[in-house]
């Protein structure tokens, strides 16, 4: 069976319905801007983004799929992905921290993450998280009806990699949404242009670049006190991550998460 018969088209009230579950998912992050700082747990993340996702009678999709027990994953420094809120996890000054989501709103997921820098950065850092944030951008920008996945990762690669000598982690990658969490197509953050699955109206995926300072290689690292499995950069580096949900549409990617109007205005 070809891949592409396994995508599903989505309808313009679908689009809506994910539209309304990502700006609940983004709410939280704006949220989360006045949270994050130094001196507080990750676990005061996932007690805000619990309730703030309550409060606005959604549901967090994350809790209990796979025997995941939280609403939030939350990687500082680097950590690269999937690790738990932790109580005994404080965030000082200097660190950056992931925060990653998924929210369903009547039935309706979306799906992003967020960096934040906590009290005062270094400029290595900065960098860091304003090359990866770019990085999810010019991915967007590529995903318009006739291109292929492949010039997606393409442009990350190109910038990320060549440009500024990164790290562009190449084994957990973006992915279709709705009207479950994960979906076909996978969307790497590598590739080739004009190679891959081509871009059609009314699909639906996540862009989510995982950037490292040092090697795009990662490992698996496991916490003792509940066997959960995650992710941290193979050589100790700092990695970062910015993710959104978008639609592909006739009339230009649109991010169905965005946290800023005016930022994002010619993706609306």
């Amino acid at each position: 069976m070809e891949v592409e018969n396994l995508i599903t088209i989505k309808t313009d009230r679908e689009i809506d319905g994910i539209r309304r579950a990502g700006a609940v998912l983004a709410g939280v992050h704006r949220g989360l801007r006045n949270i994050i700082k130094p001196g507080i747990s990750s676990w005061e993340i996932e007690e805000f983004t619990r309730q703030y996702i309550s409060d606005h009678h959604a549901h967090a999709s994350e809790m209990g799929f796979e025997g995941y027990q939280y609403a939030t994953c939350v990687s500082v420094n680097d950590e690269v992905a999937h690790a738990e809120p932790r109580k005994d996890l404080i965030l000082h000054d200097g660190d950056i921290v992931a925060v990653d989501m998924c929210v369903d709103k009547d039935g309706y997921i979306s799906d992003s993450c967020w960096n934040y820098a906590v009290g005062n950065i270094s400029p290595e850092a900065q960098k860091l998280m304003d090359v990866t944030k770019k990085a999810l951008y010019l991915g967007i920008d590529q995903a318009v009806v006739g291109n292929r996945i492949g010039d997606i990762g393409h442009a990350i690669q190109q910038y990320t990699e060549v440009e500024n000598g990164y790290g562009d982690v190449r084994e957990l990658i973006g992915h279709g949404i709705q009207p479950t969490m994960h979906e076909a197509p996978n969307v790497p953050h590598y590739g080739k242009p004009g190679h891959g699955l081509r871009l059609k109206a009314g699909m639906t995926i996540t862009i989510e670049p995982m950037i490292t300072t040092g090697t795009w290689e990662i490992v698996a690292k496991e916490d003792p006190k509940t066997n959960w499995e995650y992710y941290v950069t193979a050589d100790g580096s700092l990695c970062a991550q910015y993710e959104h949900t978008i639609a592909i549409t006739n009339d230009g990617p649109k991010i169905l998460t965005s946290q800023d109007p005016e930022y994002d205005a010619k993706y609306l």
